[in-house]
């Protein structure tokens, strides 16, 4: 059989390791190339681990116009895995791969089909997510499943911290599949679908924080878009900051501010708890690291130490 495997974002590069790695027959990997990937969240080189185990890398720019359809009627595929890529494969693409395609979604299907789903679940305050296994058919995200695994949201997790489970999932999933389809299997089982519309994609300009949200919902904004996306931002003395991180003290009932006032400097013998209190709609959260539109980044005591008190964040200019 020969497998290919399509992706360019980190979240498939543990998961692809460890199929190389336990010897399962990858012919070829396709991947973006650098002009494509320029300006993705979270874009990977998958020319790297190409080289190290010996597999060819085809770079496309878009895999469903003509030069990427002919790289992969070129390479004459029997199965794909598709994990790790942000586009759809359109029927073309598919109809060149007989046995089919096997993509991951980074939820528990059917909900949160659609673009962006991590981020969603963060910023919608959802205390689960996962990770979907399935078939790639002509519905978005709607394919059989094939396996899927359950990934708690805690209130210390961030987008990072949970595309590095769902990058564990992928491996795991994948690497209990091979055998299973190596030996003839094809797990499928149909999807009920349940109306939820899908997510829409989300862009940078999206990242604006609303302070007149409660503290929880604008600490979920925060890590839901902190690395490796391009983060939630606002405005302070007229400069546009990127807020990277911050922490959530308990919810006071009401606010005692008006939303966007820095409370004042958060202090601390330990480097990391140290940053800038400011109102929210309701109760306050305190940032902890800051970046300046023209690339100062401000964390710890160097955050702490700046004379912001009565300053107010605004939503713009």
């Amino acid at each position: 059989m020969r497998i290919g495997w399509i992706g360019s974002h980190v979240e498939g590069v543990p998961a692809l390791r460890a199929v190389l790695e336990h010897g399962f027959p990858i012919v070829a990997i396709v991947t973006l190339s650098r002009a494509a990937a320029a300006g993705l969240s979270g874009a990977a080189d998958y020319s790297t681990i190409g080289r190290e185990f010996g597999v060819p890398v085809f770079e496309v720019d878009d895999l469903n116009a003509e030069p990427g359809l002919r790289t992969l009627a070129e390479l004459s595929l029997d199965l794909a895995f598709v994990i790790g890529w942000t586009r759809i494969v359109g029927p073309s693409a598919r109809g060149l791969i007989p046995q089919g395609l096997i993509g991951a979604h980074a939820s528990l299907l059917p909900h949160n089909r659609g673009r962006a789903p991590v981020n969603w679940a963060l910023i919608r305050g959802e205390r689960e997510t996962g990770n979907t296994l399935q078939w790639l058919g002509d519905a978005v995200d709607g394919g059989d499943v094939i396996d899927m695994t359950r990934i708690a949201i805690t209130p210390y997790d961030s987008c990072e911290s949970i595309y590095e489970q769902v990058a564990e999932s992928n491996r795991a999933m994948i690497v209990r599949l091979l055998p299973k389809l190596l030996n003839g299997e094809r797990p499928a089982t149909p999807q009920l679908l349940n109306g939820e519309p899908l997510l829409p994609r989300r862009r940078p300009a999206d990242g604006r924080l609303d302070w007149s949200e409660s503290s929880a919902r604008v600490y979920d904004f925060v890590r839901a878009l902190t690395r490796p996306y391009p983060g939630a931002f606002s405005w302070l003395q007229g400069q546009r900051w990127t807020i990277w991180a911050c922490a959530l003290p308990p919810l006071r009932a009401a606010a005692d501010g008006p939303p966007g006032e820095v409370i004042g400097s958060v202090v601390s013998p330990v480097e990391e708890a140290c940053g800038q209190a400011v109102w929210c709609g309701q109760g306050a959260i305190t940032l902890l690291e800051v970046e300046r539109e023209d690339g100062r980044v401000l964390k710890g005591r160097q955050l702490s130490d700046q004379c912001w008190a009565g300053s107010s964040w605004r939503h713009d200019i």
